[in-house]
């Protein structure tokens, strides 16, 4: 009933730019928080970012803070990640998650997408 739908993803040169997109349903996406995370091939799961489904509040992590932008559409139930001045270290799997107040523990989340997958490259 709940879903997660990423999308978006794609090969990109360094220095290029991507939006990807959370789409959810079975929920009211203003009532929770959502987040991303990336895996890059053989590592953790990483978090990202989080935006507050009371008040919009935003958070970053340190590696993709001023580069990346969180925002939602609360009446599209859409969650969105613009990713600027991508590196190749960026290359991984996306996935955008839900949970119940803006946190970067990846337990804390319920809801998971399917993940979409980024490559930076030349």
């Amino acid at each position: 009933q709940v879903q997660l739908v990423e999308s978006g993803g794609g090969l990109v040169q360094p220095g290029g730019s991507l939006r990807l997109a959370c789409a959810a349903s079975g929920f009211t996406l203003g009532n929770y928080a959502t987040g991303w995370f990336r895996q890059p091939p053989g590592k953790e799961r990483e978090w990202l970012s989080c935006i507050s489904g009371r008040d919009g509040s935003t958070y970053y992590a340190d590696s993709v803070k001023g580069r990346f932008a969180i925002s939602r559409d609360n009446a599209k139930k859409t969650v969105y990640l613009q990713m600027n001045s991508l590196k190749p270290e960026d290359t991984a799997i996306y996935y955008c998650a839900a949970a119940s107040r803006c946190t970067s523990h990846r337990l804390s989340y319920n809801y998971w997408g399917q993940g979409t997958q980024v490559t930076v490259s030349s």
